[in-house]
């Protein structure tokens, strides 16, 4: 599998994200809205939007790792706050957490904010694709 990232110089420059990523082979995943729930479907870290973060981003490594790919296969991420404001507050302690699961990579994103989740005390749900490549898995 080949991974391309594409960032056209007329567009702002992405910090964060990439603008677009190029797949050659590989096998697709999509990844179901993850909010901050444990195995037994108990919210972690209630009113706790960077420790809400850590537990969405373990989850979706759980589903990644199960098929056979690395949080690096993972190529778009929406992600669906409840407090826009909130989450841009915490922007530095949500890279340390992006960081830790990710590296420094980064997969294309975009960011919406909504009324509300499955789950009254999720503050945070990430939905997104991954390619895992035929050797993988």
């Amino acid at each position: 599998m080949e991974k391309e990232f594409v960032n056209p110089p007329e567009l702002a420059r992405p910090v964060g994200f990439n603008h677009g990523i190029l797949i050659t082979g590989g096998r697709l995943l999509f990844l179901a809205g993850q909010d901050a729930s444990d195995a037994n479907s108990r919210i972690v870290a209630p009113d706790d939007i960077v420790g809400q973060y850590e537990q969405v981003l373990h989850n979706l490594k759980a589903v990644v790792e199960l098929a056979g790919g690395a949080m690096q296969d993972i190529v778009k991420l929406n992600i669906f706050v409840c407090d826009r404001d909130d989450y841009l507050a915490h922007l530095k302690q949500l890279g340390k957490v992006h960081k830790a699961y990710f590296g420094a990579y980064y997969p294309t994103m975009a960011l919406f904010e909504i009324n509300r989740f499955f789950q009254d005390e999720a503050l945070i749900e990430i939905e997104g694709m991954a390619v895992i490549s035929e050797e993988q898995g």
